[in-house]
């Protein structure tokens, strides 16, 4: 089984989406900034690392370059038998497996965003990732601390995030050290999420989550506040609600996608924590990210061998055009009757690779055709381009 997991706040760097710029998918970052109104390309080609702090931006740049990173995955015919999100994540994972409509996620995590910057800027508060301690040292040093710290992710093995007054974080980190762990590191992040430093945000948040038609999803996602699989449209507002201040259980939800059969974990998005912590949360397993474009044949290969490639899929979510890419190596020989402008069927042959068919995923029109007559082509470089039906 292959998982589809997407990265939280946190994640997000300047410049990140710039290597998707002239890659079809980025046409997600249109529709996400019309349905929200703001220039989401901006965020993420310009922003400089003190404007993506700003929780508003780390999470609305965060989730649709998620879903630029899922689209082209998609497109690839990659599909996923379980999801899951870190905190901001799982409305990525809602949105790929279709519990969200791409509009509605964009101004839902919007409004998300907006209503914790807010709780964030009536209360300071932030984060640290404590390493090298068991959940159980962790909260023992929290729990002795003079200030307000709690535990807001348990992510892995040895990898304990606390949330709280600055102070009070700096005082348990030191408790925590002196306990056994091995080093305490600050997040770039503008708040105390996951924490009841986060109340005054959830009657803004519960109003969105009302008003926001859900889905059932196509694949179970696993939630963080029970690290349990759901997949029904009527549990996500609960889930949702209780989330903004309750404990991301990330190690737990590994657990249980291994309890599940899962074997393959890809990361979409950007920045590569949720990778590290399957490989060492999973370590029989594969873990990939693919936050740049140069990613997905790896991505597409750890799919393969996985056993989770469609090649007969051409339903996707987002965006219109397709690559058709070559299933092996070798010297490519184009169809005659396959040319620009042409409308083709799904399962339609475009050429030859080394004796192999080359067959379009999807049903649409061809418009243009990027490989040529004895071209030397690698696996999973793309020969044709279409606009699909």
């Amino acid at each position: 089984m292959l998982a589809f997991t997407f990265p939280g706040q946190g994640s997000q760097q300047p410049g990140m989406g710039r290597p998707w710029v002239d890659h079809p998918s980025w046409r997600v970052v249109e529709v996400a900034s019309e349905a929200s109104g703001r220039d989401v390309a901006a965020l993420l080609l310009d922003a400089d690392a003190d404007e993506l702090r700003r929780t508003e931006n780390a999470q609305l740049s965060t989730y649709v370059l998620s879903l630029v990173v899922h689209d082209a995955v998609s497109a690839l015919g990659v599909r996923c038998a379980v999801a899951a999100g870190h905190s901001l994540g799982e409305y990525s994972a809602l949105t790929a497996t279709g519990a969200l409509r791409l509009e509605d996620g964009v101004r839902l995590v919007a409004e998300r965003g907006a209503a914790m910057q807010a709780a964030a800027d009536a209360r300071p508060g932030t984060m640290a990732a404590i390493l090298g301690a068991d959940d159980d040292v962790v909260t023992e040093a929290c729990a002795k601390a003079s200030g307000e710290v709690w535990v807001a992710n348990t992510n892995g093995a040895g990898q304990v995030v606390i949330a709280g007054d600055p102070e009070a974080i700096t005082e348990a980190g030191d408790l925590a050290k002196e306990l056994g762990a091995r080093k305490v590191m600050a997040l770039p992040v503008g708040g105390a999420f996951h924490t009841p430093f986060m109340a005054p945000a959830a009657d803004r948040l519960r109003a969105a989550l009302a008003a926001t038609g859900f889905a059932n999803s196509s694949v179970p996602v696993i939630a963080n506040v029970d690290a349990l699989p759901h997949q029904h449209a009527d549990q996500w507002a609960e889930l949702l609600g209780a989330q903004l201040t309750a404990q991301v259980r990330w190690r737990q939800t590994i657990e249980r996608m291994v309890a599940d059969g899962v074997t393959t974990f890809l990361e979409l998005g950007p920045g590569s924590v949720l990778t590290g912590l399957a490989k060492r949360g999973a370590p029989g397993g594969t873990a990939r990210g693919a936050a740049e474009p140069s990613a997905l044949d790896g991505v597409l290969e750890a799919a393969v061998e996985a056993g989770a490639v469609d090649h007969h899929e051409g339903e996707h979510l987002f965006a219109a055009e397709r690559l058709v890419v070559s299933p092996v190596a070798g010297v490519f020989v184009p169809a005659a009757d396959v040319a620009e402008g042409h409308h083709i069927e799904r399962g339609r042959v475009v050429g030859h690779v080394a004796g192999h068919e080359v067959r379009s995923p999807f049903r649409g029109t061809v418009k243009g055709l990027l490989a040529v007559a004895g071209e030397r082509l690698t696996r999973s470089q793309p020969v044709a381009w279409l606009r699909t039906a």
